[in-house]
């Protein structure tokens, strides 16, 4: 790359972030640098911050800047009722549209041995603890609809199970506003398999 030293490692960092490209992360670079250079001020000093103060909270780990997230330092919440979700975004948007009422637990992933990725480090003891405690008597799995996803689902299921512990996976079928005939067979056969009484 050709050019300034500091323009072609500012796109070189920008490529860090998820689905961005070269071009893309040119096209960033050039935009701040030209347009808003305020604004890169400002994410700067934001995501600075961000990496200084923010960590994992204690009993869900999802990200926050204090010991315990506003959602497990809510005494309003159900605390029999935990919903294991795979990162800090499906908690925001669960959060923002379901009406959910209990507390959380954050995978950081999910089950994936050719990674690497396994029962420790998805922090499975810490929540194994949680549901030796007594207090807890529904695990809310939902993790994504993808094989890992899947069979993290199961495994923690199979946790629950040994404790006697109520474990139920989030519905998955046709969407609103969907048409049978667009619908996936894997995703029509969930449905089926999942459907409810009105």
């Amino acid at each position: 790359m050709s050019g300034s030293r500091l323009i072609n490692r500012l796109i070189e960092s920008l490529r860090c972030l998820p689905s961005v490209g070269p071009k893309s992360a040119q096209r960033m670079a050039y935009h701040l640098l030209e347009h808003n250079r305020q604004g890169a001020s400002q994410l700067a000093n934001d995501l600075l911050e961000a990496i200084e103060h923010i960590g994992h909270c204690e009993q869900c780990r999802t990200l926050c800047e204090n010991t315990l997230c506003d959602i497990c330092n809510n005494q309003g919440r159900d605390q029999s009722a935990i919903c294991v979700v795979e990162s800090p975004a499906d908690v925001q948007v669960i959060e923002q549209v379901a009406g959910y009422r209990g507390v959380y637990f954050v995978l950081m992933g999910h089950l994936s041995p050719l990674d690497g990725v396994g029962p420790l480090e998805l922090g499975l003891e810490q929540l194994a603890k949680r549901l030796d405690a007594g207090a807890v008597s529904e695990v809310i799995l939902a993790t994504n609809p993808t094989v890992e996803g899947e069979a993290t689902a199961h495994y923690i299921a199979e946790m629950a199970a040994t404790r006697g512990i109520r474990a139920t996976r989030l519905a998955h079928g046709v969407p609103i506003g969907g048409e049978l005939e667009y619908v996936n067979g894997t995703t029509l056969s969930h449905a089926f398999h999942g459907r409810i009484e009105l």
